[in-house]
């Protein structure tokens, strides 16, 4: 990069990227200074169902997603959901997403997360049981567990395992019935009549978890400023500045955006073109009568569940509009309708921390990881539903190359200039 390692970076969003990175650049002995517009996990880092699960973290640009989803613009129920628009923005995104849900596209796309296999849990690994680690730990699911109504719903996520294995990647998993898995999760109801035991994952309380992150990087004298809205970046020759809305300057040797969904607003100017669209995602907590103890997915119904402690996480939806449009309820109630079929002993209307938040989608699904057109500014995000599965890995392979380490050969593919 022809600099010098930065004493002084200014990271831009205090979710799970960003507090990854400065944890990163603080093992290298830099200082860090983290702003948000809001305040730690405000974002896509708290509501999510906190999966780290290499097996499931695929491209979103599925091919049978393009058909999915023209038929779900004329259905606010659906599970993806796209509105009618002539934003232009949106609408250039989803032409670039058509045109990588295609079976070629999306092998090619498959290959780049099979390359990246568990290498996301030995950054998790790394950040909680090191000499510096973060307090709260990640969780064993064993086994995950995904639930079907028919077989022929599970055969589409067998179909997609067979589809890792192909492109290099591993995963174990055991074809159950309908009887085992309710045997090992009580509370999933009768129209369960087929599942699946994925082996080796794991998951995480997203909210204790980046609160504890956070708590880390303060602890080793990183400072974190909340209310701090960014309106401009501003490189000076050897410096470059961070300027709020309320007028206060940060001036630093380097900067990071992690803004998640609001990454194209800052980094354009840096040379950024890739469109960073919001897909929205939605969830909410339950009080099952019988606790679970797994994280529970439904594929067909696109629906993602998590025991946190006393409470359960319902999430769902792919909903693509604005970021800060407010929380749509029918979106809750699509969720609902999808996932109460297969549950019993939950009250639904017994619902607390209703929330949306913006997951960051790229077109072509491959995050956004590395400097721009400025030696100086960096960016980390685009990571779509995989921000918190993939956030320590990406703050590691940013860190060590704003610092002059040994880069990961991954970083190849998330160029935020292609």
């Amino acid at each position: 990069m022809g600099m010098q390692k930065p004493e002084h970076v200014v990271i831009v969003g205090a979710g799970i990227v960003g507090l990854s990175t400065a944890w990163y650049l603080q093992e290298q002995g830099t200082r860090v200074t983290i702003v948000d517009r809001t305040g730690v996990s405000a974002g896509s880092s708290w509501g999510n169902a906190g999966w780290l699960t290499p097996a499931l973290t695929l491209p979103l640009s599925e091919p049978s997603v393009l058909t999915y989803g023209l038929k779900a613009m004329f259905n606010p129920n659906s599970p993806l959901y796209i509105p009618p628009t002539t934003d232009p923005s949106l609408l250039r995104f989803l032409i670039g997403f058509a045109r990588h849900c295609t079976p070629g596209k999306w092998r090619e796309a498959m290959k780049v997360f099979s390359e990246i296999g568990a290498t996301g849990l030995d950054a998790f690994a790394e950040i909680t049981e090191g000499t510096n680690s973060v307090a709260e730990p990640t969780k064993p699911a064993e086994p995950f567990l995904a639930a079907f109504a028919s077989d022929k719903d599970r055969e589409g996520l067998v179909h997609e395992f067979e589809g890792i294995r192909q492109a290099g990647g591993t995963v174990d998993f055991d074809v159950i019935s309908g009887d085992e898995i309710r045997g090992l999760e009580p509370t999933l109801g009768s129209d369960v009549v087929a599942g699946v035991k994925i082996h080796g994952q794991r998951f995480i309380n997203p909210p204790n978890f980046v609160e504890s992150l956070a708590a880390s990087v303060r602890e080793r004298g990183g400072e974190i400023i909340d209310g701090f809205s960014v309106t401009n970046v501003e490189e000076h020759g050897q410096s470059v500045t961070v300027t709020g809305s309320s007028g206060r300057n940060i001036t630093a040797d380097s900067v990071v955006l992690a803004t998640g969904a609001w990454l194209g607003s800052l980094a354009r100017r840096f040379g950024v073109r890739q469109v960073v669209q919001a897909g929205r995602g939605y969830s909410f907590t339950v009080k099952p009568d019988a606790m679970p103890t797994h994280p529970i997915y439904f594929p067909a119904q696109r629906v993602a569940c998590t025991p946190l402690g006393d409470r359960f996480r319902v999430a769902g939806m792919m909903e693509f509009r604005n970021a800060d449009a407010p929380l749509d309820p029918r979106r809750i109630q699509a969720i609902i309708n999808a996932a109460s079929p297969m549950f019993t002993g939950i009250d639904w209307e017994d619902r607390q921390e209703e929330w949306v938040g913006a997951r960051p989608c790229t077109a072509d699904g491959l995050p956004l990881i590395g400097a721009t057109k400025s030696s100086r500014v960096h960016v980390a995000g685009g990571h779509g539903m995989w921000g918190v599965a993939l956030g320590p890995l990406t703050g590691k392979m940013l860190a060590a190359e704003m610092t002059g380490q040994p880069v990961s050969p991954l970083m190849r593919h998330f160029n935020p200039l292609r």
